[in-house]
């Protein structure tokens, strides 16, 4: 009832070496975050959730088709899909720290194809790729300052 209240969207999970959506293990995203602090309370400590939230509502905005990736055990943020172009993409609060980086372009390194890979985070850097994989910051990349 919430999805077709649009309280919701699914997203479901797409297994990128097979080429193929999965019909188990989807995640749901709310429409407006404010929903999920009055049933939950904020907690500073979810804002890497938070992140992948806005990033998804960003992505649905821009008429993308909008999975969770899995590369083996290994799980991709988003595959965003136009009929023309896909892009993988991670969220992450920060990139600082070598723990984090291998954290978050672990799945992306294990995508072997061309498409674009992007690691969206609050950060702002002058460090703007990781081996091809594009970092950026997550409100850049919204308001379109970004190339």
């Amino acid at each position: 009832m919430l999805k077709n209240a649009f309280i919701f969207y699914s997203a479901g999970r797409y297994d990128i070496k097979g080429k193929q959506l999965l019909k188990t293990l989807g995640k749901n995203y709310i429409i407006d975050l404010e929903f999920r602090n009055m049933l939950l309370g904020y907690r500073d400590a979810d804002r890497g959730h938070i992140l992948e939230n806005i990033a998804f509502l960003e992505l649905i905005r821009c008429n993308y088709r909008v999975s969770i990736g899995k590369v083996g055990e290994i799980e991709v943020d988003f595959v965003a899909e136009k009929p023309e172009e896909k892009i993988y993409i991670q969220v992450a609060e920060t990139m600082e720290g070598e723990a984090v980086q291998e954290r978050e372009l672990r799945p992306l390194k294990q995508i072997h194809d061309n498409y674009e890979k992007i690691v969206l985070s609050m950060d702002k850097s002058f460090i703007k790729s990781y081996d091809g994989i594009k970092v950026l910051n997550i409100i850049d990349y919204i308001l379109g300052w970004v190339l």
